[in-house]
């Protein structure tokens, strides 16, 4: 009698609590949440310090380069635009193509060594996209040329080739302007020229070409860079003008030169 008593309350004793699990369970997640709550915020502190800086950097490099021309708080002059809301990859395209800080006024801004270091650049980027919403710098991956070049082709034909040539040759356009090759071209910068429209280049954005098919159109043009032509010497790939005086000077001239040659070999 006695034993079956004692039976019930040693399997009492010896049985854990609910609350001590729930207790416990209460701990185990207050930890963890308190320890990430803590890593997040010294991360995004650390972030948003590296940001500032990063922007401070960017509007001292304006003030001293850039501010003469387009104005202190980015609203421009009778020299240049205003800056405000072009966005990052404007900023990018830009100075990191050296066609600006300009050289000397023109019909436009012409290509030249980059004046300033990549860290440079990216700070006068930030700067300028913190005084308002613009464009930003394309995501790696519609810049790693594995689209579709066939796609690309199509759509470069029917919205670029008009200016820059089928081939991507570039070409002149009115009072001493011109479209640029683009052989040769980084990614990053085909992708900005059309999303920002610099010089006298429409803006693409989104609903007129889909980042995906921005990325068709870099794939093409990369293609043509590594692709020879097929028909032998290009002669710059710029159209028939180009052909047809090779061969009227060329040409014509070899016949007239094997002429001479042969009339007088007979006298």
């Amino acid at each position: 009698m006695s034993k079956k008593s004692e039976a019930p309350s040693n399997r009492k004793a010896g049985r854990r609590s609910p609350l001590a699990t729930v207790a416990l369970l209460t701990i185990g997640l207050l930890s963890t949440g308190g320890a990430y709550a803590l890593f997040t915020t010294s991360a995004t502190a650390e972030t948003s310090a590296a940001a500032d800086a990063q922007i401070e950097e960017g509007g001292k490099l304006f003030a001293a380069n850039c501010a003469t021309c387009h104005g202190m708080a980015l609203q421009g002059t009778s020299q240049a635009p205003s800056l405000i809301g072009v966005g990052a990859a404007a900023v990018d395209f830009q100075v990191g193509t050296g066609r600006m800080p300009l050289a000397a006024t023109g019909p436009q801004g012409e290509q030249k060594p980059v004046q300033f270091t990549a860290e440079q650049i990216s700070a006068l980027s930030a700067y300028v996209a913190s005084r308002g919403t613009g464009p930003g710098i394309p995501d790696e991956k519609y810049l790693q040329g594995d689209g579709d070049a066939a796609v690309g082709a199509e759509l470069f034909r029917i919205n670029c080739a008009m200016c820059h040539n089928v081939a991507g040759a570039g070409g002149a356009l009115t009072e001493g302007k011109f479209a640029p090759p683009l052989s040769g071209v980084e990614p990053a910068y085909i992708y900005e020229a059309m999303v920002t429209g610099p010089q006298n280049m429409p803006v693409f954005n989104d609903h007129n070409i889909s980042p995906e098919d921005k990325a068709n159109i870099i794939t093409y043009l990369k293609f043509l860079d590594n692709t020879t032509s097929v028909g032998g010497f290009g002669l710059g790939d710029i159209g028939p003008v180009s052909e047809g005086l090779f061969i009227w000077i060329f040409g014509l001239g070899a016949i007239v030169a094997i002429t001479v040659w042969l009339t007088a070999k007979s006298n």
